[in-house]
């Protein structure tokens, strides 16, 4: 390939592989992409999805996890408790992919597909990592039916949250069929901060 103003065009960095998570319930531990298990403080199982709090020892910008895995939604909500006003305002990040569980041992999966929407309450979520979406399907690492599917489900957050007053929140409790509750959910219905 040549660059349109001449010379050889820049290489596009290659891309990772989607990230996997295990969610093993009966053990109360996370495994991450990297093969890192952590303890879990606690797992809720609901008709709809699967709740995960955790410590994060050691993490230089965070020191507590919180995941609702939602299966019919294709998201993974998180809250990131920041250490020293990193990501001040930031309350949802929600991932994009393929989640399921439980297994036959209890276990819950997921796949992350590349796209993220960054919830700041009082504003509209705002898209990331679209080009790595682009470069996983350029890379054969999602087909077309994954990467349509994973920008169907970004869309429906995006028209759902709108509907909701870009309230990330209010549209998740309605759209997941159940309350996706934080431990800060009952402090914001009542107003506080």
């Amino acid at each position: 390939m040549t660059n349109p103003r001449g010379g050889a065009a820049e290489t596009a960095p290659a891309s990772h592989p989607p990230k996997r998570e295990v969610f093993d319930v009966p053990a109360m531990t996370n495994t991450d992409n990297k093969g890192y298990v952590r303890e879990v403080e606690e797992y809720r199982v609901t008709d709809y999805g699967l709740y995960m709090s955790r410590h994060a020892p050691g993490h230089p910008r965070f020191d507590h996890l919180e995941s609702w895995l939602l299966p019919a939604l294709g998201l993974r909500a998180n809250i990131f408790h920041y250490q020293g006003g990193y990501r001040e305002g930031q309350r949802l990040y929600l991932d994009v992919g393929r989640f399921a569980g439980p297994d036959d041992h209890g276990r819950w999966h997921a796949e992350d597909w590349y796209l993220d929407l960054v919830d700041v309450p009082g504003t509209p979520p705002v898209l990331l990592d679209t080009d790595e979406l682009l470069e996983a399907h350029r890379d054969g690492l999602l087909d077309t039916t994954q990467c349509v599917e994973a920008v169907e489900i970004a869309t429906r957050a995006l028209v759902g949250t709108a509907e909701h007053g870009n309230d990330v929140q209010a549209w998740l409790d309605a759209a997941a069929g159940g309350v996706v509750a934080f431990r800060d959910h009952d402090r914001r219905r009542h107003g506080a901060p």
